[in-house]
């Protein structure tokens, strides 16, 4: 057993916190997860279909104390999804709400071939119903846990916010981080822009907040630096690249409060983290992602594979660490299948390294265009335009020699042109600025790319 499933340990500290009133101890809770184990067969495949919730969470932690493999969906995905990934993956159980609670559902179907070490089947953080998930093993987890728990300095007096999906691999690593150290879990299913999540933040003395790029854009927007919240100690951000600006202003706010900002990096194929800013380069570094965790470490390749050692010269960012997760499986076989990645991870980011050490992500190996002979980041573009435009949401697509860009304000689409065009030094004609009414994301909060390109078709 690892320690974040050894949950009596921690007796009568509270456990959870939800936005129900539900207030469950570690020893209730540890009875919970005991009685849902005892029905599960060890190495069954079960789908958990989950929302922030207490019975979501108990799910979950019954599937690992019974060493049964789950899948973690959204508890509100499409039902045509669900259909196709009962149908690829055949599940032997069904966790999910039902109109008493939440209840344990027999499918009758077998338990697949699966390796010994799978512990859990998660979806990418842009996945949208397909059938590509990543394969973590107990060791991954363990191992990503702990050294989360290192460098963020948790311990039994945090309250973490915990308002991100729980099937996402970052609000689920704010779950397994604090459980291990026997912190206090604030579950909502609010979000910023609703009344009852600062309510609930204020009301419980939450000590963290986590967020992706879009989350603290957000927050920007409702003026969060002016908002009184004294029990916040801690702030998170992962998910992406947050605007240099912004992590510039939100660095230096926070370094005047007196608060811990952590800049973060990760992804679901590394369980979770792999990198992270410390609070102290914060204020100097902005637009860095910063070091490798505890226990990892990070490499830059040229387009041969070659280790590159200079300073200052781009390369794809390779990740080395036992939180490096086995590999995707987009088939009910492929559960059997063993380590594939052995602890390296091609993370497909480009990077630089300064002379300090410190990376910074520039962009997606998958997200350049050649434009009339110029290589050009969508990433970059992107950020041009939020930085020059702060009241716009914005996305942008294409292909060689032509970029297309979509904005939520019909009014500004000359003018973004024509920004785009003299700040990149390219002819007019290489952009096409459409708008729509909003950019698609996902629960996480990340832009749904393939879904603008279906959409930008009748354009």
């Amino acid at each position: 057993m690892t320690a974040f499933w050894q949950l009596e340990r921690y007796g009568d500290n509270i456990a959870i916190i939800d936005d129900q009133n539900v207030e469950l101890s570690y020893r209730q809770l540890a009875d919970l997860v005991t009685s849902l184990a005892a029905r599960i067969p060890a190495r069954s495949l079960v789908f958990c279909l989950c929302n922030n919730s207490v019975d979501s969470l108990v799910g979950y932690l019954a599937c690992l104390n019974a060493r049964a493999v789950t899948l973690l969906l959204d508890n509100d995905i499409a039902p045509e999804l669900l259909k196709q990934l009962i149908g690829c993956y055949q599940p032997g159980y069904l966790w999910r709400q039902t109109e008493t609670g939440y209840a344990l559902q027999d499918l009758n179907q077998n338990a697949p071939e699966m390796d010994n070490q799978l512990a859990l089947l998660i979806a990418t953080s842009g996945s949208t119903g397909s059938p590509k998930v990543v394969r973590q093993s107990y060791q991954n987890l363990m191992a990503n846990t702990r050294s989360i728990v290192d460098y963020l300095d948790i311990d039994s007096c945090e309250r973490p916010l915990a308002w991100l999906p729980m099937n996402y691999v970052y609000g689920l690593s704010i779950i397994n981080t604090h459980l291990a150290q026997g912190a206090t879990l604030l579950l909502t299913n609010s979000s910023p822009v609703q009344p009852t999540f600062w309510r609930f933040l204020k009301e419980n003395k939450a000590t963290s907040l986590s967020g992706v790029p879009y989350s603290w854009e957000i927050l920007h927007k409702l003026r969060f630096t002016r908002m009184e919240l004294p029990s916040l100690t801690t702030l998170t951000q992962a998910g992406g690249k947050l605007r240099p600006e912004l992590h510039s202003q939100m660095a230096k706010w926070a370094s005047d409060k007196g608060l811990r900002f952590f800049i973060m990096y990760g992804a679901a194929e590394a369980t979770s983290r792999m990198g992270y800013l410390p609070v102290e380069n914060t204020v100097e570094k902005p637009g860095a992602m910063g070091i490798a965790i505890p226990g990892g470490s990070f490499a830059l390749e040229d387009d041969e594979g070659n280790e590159i050692s200079d300073s200052g010269k781009c390369g794809e960012l390779v990740y080395y660490g036992p939180n490096v997760s086995l590999g995707y499986a987009i088939r009910r076989s492929d559960l059997a299948k063993g380590d594939e990645r052995q602890g390296r991870l091609a993370t497909g980011d480009l990077a630089v390294r300064d002379s300090d050490g410190f990376y910074t992500i520039v962009g997606r190996k998958a997200r350049f265009l050649k434009v009339f002979g110029n290589r050009v980041g969508l990433d970059e573009l992107e950020h041009l335009v939020l930085n020059e435009f702060p009241s716009l949401e914005c996305a942008a697509i294409g292909s060689d020699d032509n970029i297309r860009i979509f904005i939520t304000d019909a009014s500004a689409t000359s003018a973004v042109k024509q920004y785009l065009a003299q700040t990149c030094h390219l002819h007019h004609s290489a952009f096409t600025v459409n708008s729509i009414d909003a950019i698609q994301k996902n629960a996480a909060g990340k832009t749904l790319y393939h879904q603008l390109e279906v959409q930008s078709e009748g354009i």
